[in-house]
């Protein structure tokens, strides 16, 4: 690795509750919690208004009334993670998933065919957003831990 930022670390912003608002144009722009007695994702619109996950759904109510509570559809959210990660393959074949809606991305030596890993990530969360149609946060760093935290 010789010290050069070789590693993406990419994360699905807000996931279930973006799945949701992609799916759901009624939902869009609009505090959503997906869950029922536990808050398992909200949309940034429902984190703005101070609900977290894991949170009481009574919480959540009284924090964000106006919020929108939708039941989990995991196969919806698996459809988008597979799209996702056939995106992240795509790009490299060093891609250790860590979750669902999370991934480090080796493209050290990529240079050349790809660009450096700070255009590999700009171009990651291009092809995301126009194929999927979700947004994707992707940190760049030399260490895992790094790249999650930039």
């Amino acid at each position: 690795m010789h010290g050069l930022a070789s590693i993406l670390h990419a994360d699905l912003d807000a996931f279930y509750a973006s799945v949701e608002q992609r799916d759901n144009p009624e939902l869009r722009g609009r505090p959503v919690f997906v869950g029922g007695g536990v808050v398992l994702a909200a949309s940034y619109e429902a984190k703005a208004r101070g609900v977290r996950t894991p949170m009481n759904g009574n919480e959540a109510r009284r924090l964000c009334p106006e919020g929108v509570f939708v039941s989990p559809r995991m196969e919806a959210y698996s459809a988008a993670s597979k799209d996702v990660f056939d995106i992240f393959h795509d790009t490299t074949p060093m891609v250790e998933g860590i979750s669902i809606d999370e991934a480090f991305l080796e493209v050290g030596g990529l240079g050349k065919i790809s660009g450096n890993p700070q255009q590999i990530a700009q171009r990651l969360r291009a092809r995301v957003a126009s194929e999927v149609g979700l947004n994707i946060t992707v940190g760049v760093a030399r260490t895992k831990f790094l790249a999650k935290v930039a």
